[in-house]
């Protein structure tokens, strides 16, 4: 399998899938397209790869796969544990993942991924404010839930697919505590950014 990804400071659609596979343990080459290019020369790279002229895309048995929750349920399907065994665990991990993949345009538009920024207080809007409140329910639903470390229990799909809000968190200096009571959701945002595969990644982002 190959995996096409964006430049790693940057491209949280490109960390979500990549946090699946090196979890899954399946063997994958990656191949890795600079963005913001000058002159267009960005998505000219990555349509030599994908057909949508986005990143991420998976190649692998024939297919090209260009979406990340497409290439995450993909990776599902070839090895176990990617998603929770329990059925209701399953469900509202999945339910997660979806939110976040469709959601949160505020959160996605004004605070972007920027792993070579040092973190600092940020004023935010109302509407990103909303979108914090509302990641921070649920995360604190999930964990009280299922009694964590991760939202559903054990790592799963969900959990890459925060990851990168966890990394817009700490370099925009948002404290979930200033949204309510943080309960186990503060933790749990901490914690997504020592997973030894976000580590890796940002290694090399930086």
């Amino acid at each position: 399998m190959e995996l096409v990804i964006g430049t790693k400071k940057w491209s949280t659609w490109s960390l979500r899938p990549w946090l699946v596979i090196k979890r899954s343990g399946l063997p994958f080459t990656e191949t890795l397209v600079e963005l913001r290019q000058e002159n267009n020369m960005s998505e000219a790279a990555i349509r030599a790869h994908s057909p949508s002229g986005l990143v991420p895309a998976l190649k692998a048995d024939g297919l090209v796969i260009c979406d990340s929750l497409a290439i995450s349920e993909y990776l599902a399907e070839k090895a176990p544990g990617l998603w929770p065994t329990d059925p209701a665990a399953r469900a509202l991990a999945r339910a997660a993942t979806a939110e976040m993949h469709s959601g949160f345009q505020s959160l996605r538009g004004e605070c972007p991924m920027a792993l070579e920024v040092q973190p600092k207080d940020t004023e935010l809007s109302p509407a990103t404010h909303k979108d914090i409140r509302r990641i921070t329910a649920l995360w604190n639903e999930m964990l009280g839930r299922f009694g964590g470390p991760f939202l559903a229990g054990e790592w799963s799909i969900a959990d890459a697919f925060y990851t990168p809000v966890a990394s817009r968190f700490r370099t925009y200096g948002v404290r979930l505590s200033d949204f309510g009571d943080a309960g186990p959701a503060g933790e749990y945002c901490a914690r997504l950014l020592q997973t030894p595969e976000f580590l890796a990644w940002e290694a090399d982002a930086t």
